[in-house]
Order: C-alpha cells, then sequence, then structure tokens
C-alpha cells in the first residue's frame, strides 16, 4: 500500500469513529444520511489527495504537523471575519490583551485585503495622538511590507516594549502614503470620561466597555449633578470610535436608562449554550430626561448593543453614521499545546429583533461628517464588518478599579475639562445633538 492510500485510510477511519451524528453504521438508515457520508468521504478523499501530493513534491520536505496547522487554520479562517485557529503564541497574545497590561498602540484594526486597516483609534492612546483616524490603512509595519501578513503578524509587530518605537506607512484617502513615528506605551484606558456642556446639558464619552463602566458613568453622572446644582434636563452619549469590549458592561450600561420590562440584546446560535437572553432592569439614573446616543463606523460590537437597544425601546435618539456591524459572538477553547480555538458560536439581535451582523445600527438622524472650523471632512473610510476578509482584533482596556480610574481622572482636572468642552463645542456631532436636545425641551414646555 503506497503513502496516500495508507494516509486516506488512516485518516478516514480516525474521522468515521469521531464523526458526530455517525458513531455507527446502523445509525444511518435515510438515503439522506447515507448520501451526505459519502459526499463527506468524497471530499474527505479529495483532501488526503492533496496532502499526499504536497508530502510528495512539494520542493522541501515539510513536517506533517506544519501541514496539518496550515489546513486547520485556512479552515477556521475562510468561515468568517473573526474565526481564526491561534497558534501558542497567537494565544498568549490573546489572553494578554485580555489582562489589559502590554505595551501597544491602542487601536482596532482589522485584515483588509493586502493591508491592515484602523477601524478607529482608541481614546487617549499613542495611536489617538499621533493623528491615526478610522479608515487608515497600514501598508508597512516597520520595514516590513503588511501584504501577505496575517493579522496576527502584524499584531506582534505594532505590540513591543514601552517607550519603543515603530514606524508605520499610512495610506489615507486622497493623501499620498505617509509615516507616522509611534512610541509604544501601556494601554490602560480610561473607558468614560462626562463634562457639562451647557447649562442642564450632560456629555458622556464611553471609548469602550469594561466590567466597572457602568458604575463609572452613575459616579459621573453624580458628578454632573452636582456640578449642574439640579438634575441633568438631558444627556449626550457618544459612542463614537466605541470598538466595544465587555459584553456585560453594554448590557449595564444600558439598563442605566432603560425603565421598563424587556430584553437588552439576546444571542442565538445552533447549540442551547448559545441561546442567551439579557433582560433590563428598572431604574433609570436620569429620570426619563431626554438622550442623544451617537454613533459612527467606528462603533461596534457591545458599542452597537447600547445604542440599538436604547433605540429600540425608544429611549433615546441614535443621531450620526450607521455603525460597524460586528453582531456576532465568538467563543474561545483552549486546545492541546497551548494552541486555542476563537470561533463564531452565535449571533447579536436587538430587543426587536434586528441582527446587528454585517448591518450595523441604523440612526435615526444621519450626519455627514463635517468640522465647525472650516477644516476638510474627516476622511473615514465606509468599511463595514460585511467587507473584511480577515479577523477583528482589539486591544483591550486595563482592568482597573473604578476607583483607581476616577483617581487618574482628577489630576489636573480642571484645566482638562475646560479645553476638552472648548473642543467639544466645536464637534459637529455634539452641536447638532446639543441643539436637538435644546428643540426637545422647548417642545416639552
Amino acid at each position: 500500500m503506497n503513502f496516500f492510500n495508507f494516509f486516506k485510510h488512516l485518516l478516514l477511519l480516525v474521522i468515521f469513529l469521531t464523526l458526530s451524528g455517525f458513531s455507527s453504521v446502523d445509525s444511518i438508515k435515510t438515503d439522506e444520511e447515507k448520501q451526505r457520508l459519502e459526499e463527506f468521504f468524497q471530499d474527505l478523499e479529495g483532501f488526503t489527495r492533496v496532502f499526499s501530493d504536497i508530502k510528495q513534491l512539494y520542493v522541501d520536505e515539510i513536517d506533517n504537523k506544519e501541514l496539518f496547522n496550515n489546513a486547520i487554520k485556512g479552515m477556521v479562517t475562510g468561515l468568517d471575519p473573526h474565526s481564526n485557529y491561534l497558534e501558542p503564541k497567537e494565544q498568549e497574545n490573546l489572553l494578554e490583551s485580555a489582562s489589559g497590561k502590554f505595551g501597544g498602540l491602542g487601536i482596532v484594526i482589522a485584515k483588509k485585503d493586502d493591508a491592515i486597516q484602523v477601524i478607529s483609534p482608541i481614546d487617549d492612546t499613542p495611536a489617538y495622538r499621533a493623528g491615526i483616524q478610522s479608515g487608515d490603512l497600514i501598508v508597512k509595519i516597520g520595514n516590513k511590507p503588511v501584504s501577505g501578513m496575517t493579522l496576527e503578524e502584524g499584531v506582534d509587530l505594532m505590540r513591543g516594549d514601552p517607550d519603543t518605537e515603530v514606524t508605520l506607512t499610512i495610506v489615507r484617502k486622497d493623501k499620498k502614503p505617509f509615516t507616522i513615528n509611534i512610541t509604544r506605551e501601556i494601554i490602560t484606558i480610561i473607558s468614560v470620561k462626562g463634562y457639562l456642556i451647557e447649562k442642564n446639558i450632560g456629555y458622556v464619552r464611553i471609548s469602550s466597555f469594561q466590567g466597572p463602566t457602568a458604575e463609572l458613568i452613575k459616579t459621573t453622572i453624580n458628578k454632573l449633578v452636582k456640578k449642574n446644582g439640579r438634575y441633568l434636563d438631558s444627556l449626550i452619549l457618544d459612542l463614537r470610535n466605541n470598538p466595544g469590549g465587555v459584553l456585560e458592561g453594554a448590557v449595564d450600561v444600558s439598563n442605566l436608562f432603560i425603565d421598563k420590562k424587556g430584553l437588552v440584546v439576546y444571542t442565538e446560535g445552533r447549540i442551547k449554550s448559545s441561546n442567551l437572553k439579557f433582560k433590563t432592569e428598572t431604574g433609570d439614573v436620569l429620570l426619563g430626561a431626554p438622550i442623544v446616543v451617537l454613533i459612527n463606523e467606528g462603533s461596534a460590537s457591545a458599542a452597537e448593543i447600547v445604542a440599538g437597544a436604547l433605540q429600540d425601546h425608544k429611549r433615546a435618539i441614535i443621531m450620526g453614521k450607521t455603525s460597524f456591524g460586528k453582531g456576532s459572538v465568538q467563543t474561545v477553547i483552549n486546545l492541546d499545546d497551548g494552541y486555542g480555538l476563537k470561533v463564531t458560536t452565535a449571533r447579536y439581535y436587538t430587543p426587536s429583533g434586528r441582527s446587528i451582523q454585517a448591518k450595523g445600527i441604523v440612526p435615526d438622524i444621519a450626519l455627514k461628517n463635517i468640522s465647525l472650523e472650516n477644516e476638510k471632512e474627516e476622511n473615514i473610510a465606509n468599511t463595514k464588518e460585511k467587507d473584511l476578509n480577515g479577523h477583528l482584533e482589539i486591544e483591550d482596556p486595563s482592568k482597573l478599579s473604578s476607583e483607581e480610574i476616577l483617581k487618574s481622572q482628577e489630576k489636573n482636572k480642571d484645566d482638562q475639562d475646560k479645553k476638552a468642552i472648548e473642543k467639544l463645542k466645536k464637534d459637529y456631532f455634539v452641536h447638532e445633538a446639543s441643539n436637538l436636545l435644546k428643540a426637545l425641551k422647548v417642545l416639552d414646555k
């Protein structure tokens, strides 16, 4: 028996014994089941033929494990942009991101054709301060072209020790390619900031969703109420360029403003454990005061859950641009020898049953990216979840306690607040949201 036949029969035997739904020949009763099994073995024979040909004909001798790893990776990444077969180093990076302390740049990225695309820079990170914009295409990291590189390899090159520098070559719409030098830092994100932009009008910015985010919002709103001298008449909730984060954080934030029974979000998949419902809880920290939620193409995942829940419950007016459309749930499975499998297991749905996946949240009032300072329009690419060819990576925030986060915010706060409020008043989205809230207040009289 030659190598091909030996390998084919061995592989067929192993898969036949482990294949779900075909535990014994006696269990195959219908013609449809028999046909499915025959088609399966035909496809498997094609795979073993290619494996055998590569083993015998490829110019260099290749280890079986490497071939199997490549085959598995291709099988998983072909499913959707977010499923992936993680080698030990990639699995380690994922766990490091979840713990939140690493040297990085502070960007949410995805693979797009032969480049790495910036979905959004994260507030107050090196990438944000360096001027990286949503829609930028990274074509070179240092002296290494991104073409042919996996997203994980790109992430690995951009990470590094704090205070070390990396050079990115950027392609931006209507501009010639240019380079940006960015110094890496430990990425610790302050997820909530709040300002009283005008009398009775509060502004709260959520840059990502963490465990303590809801508690931070409550504390922030209480401070704004104290500064205002009375309850707020209205609130602007800014979710622009918010890449998401912890699901429970999004549910808790939604529940701060929804005061009736129902759902915040639910998930549906093929297996029972993927079908989950997250219910609302009574209590509204704003006591029913009007809310405008700002979103754009960089608002994804957990940010879309909040916007969708508040929109479906008619608790807020959604203003801005259609969100990114990342409405799928990934489960990470630990495999042997440090490997991991990240696979999409469910989809998110808003309370009314709308799927977020590849559609996004459509605003009630659409806005363009206009500057009030007569600058050129921002060049934010219209790439959505459905356009992605590669895996979405999020450089997750540090798990600081709410007390630690608030303490860090107090430093130089007064001066920073004044500058931030001046900048917000020149922000077209915030300007329009403020005008709408004022109009609603007039109509309510």
